[in-house]
């Protein structure tokens, strides 16, 4: 299996990589929350914060649409918070303003369910449920995507029962990047650089 742990990547590459791997079972972290969000009987209005690249695509609202027309869609680009996020800033006075500047933006007045179309993002939900005085649903793309990957596994009787091994490779290493990964995986682990696939 392969996991396409990005939502940029993946609303560019997942057909592609699909085509490439025929044999491999090719989880994007997109249809998981739109199928979620699709099977809502209800008319609503759902918001979507994301990267350039990720709201450009308009995978969201066009994957949205599709399944449920019943659905209004917003989306708003949120460029600041993935660098903001690797580099430590989040949970803090700088990090809430900029979220705060973001989520008071007109493009998401009225909705009901808020889609974190980044995969960084959870690390800064905290916040995000602190701007909103009602209920709102936030949708965790993260954990969508872990707990629809389970229940593939689960089907397919590939489901391990043995502990984990974690091995983490990267085409391209920089100190920083592991320095924000060990804040995601919340331990100390260390990147293997891979320039070639044998």
């Amino acid at each position: 299996m392969i996991v396409i742990a990005c939502n940029t990547a993946s609303s560019v590459a997942f057909e592609d990589i699909k085509n490439q791997c025929p044999n491999v079972e090719i989880i994007n972290v997109i249809d998981p929350v739109v199928n979620r969000i699709a099977t809502n009987a209800y008319p609503t209005t759902v918001g979507i914060i994301g990267t350039k690249g990720t709201i450009n695509s308009q995978v969201y609202s066009k994957k949205i649409n599709a399944l449920n027309k019943g659905i209004q869609v917003k989306s708003l680009a949120t460029p600041l918070l993935a660098a903001m996020i690797e580099e430590g800033f989040f949970n803090d006075k700088i990090s809430q303003a900029i979220v705060h500047n973001y989520l008071k933006d007109p493009a998401l007045n009225d909705i009901k369910q808020l889609i974190l179309a980044c995969t960084h993002y959870p690390l800064i939900q905290t916040l995000i449920r602190e701007f909103y005085t009602q209920e709102i649903d936030i949708i965790d793309s993260a954990s969508q995507v872990a707990m629809h990957i389970q229940e593939v596994l689960k089907d397919k009787h590939l489901l391990s029962q043995l502990s984990p091994q974690h091995r983490f490779f990267v085409s391209d290493y920089t100190q920083s990047f592991e320095k924000s990964a060990k804040l995601f995986f919340g331990e100390d682990i260390h990147l293997e650089e891979v320039t070639s696939i044998h």
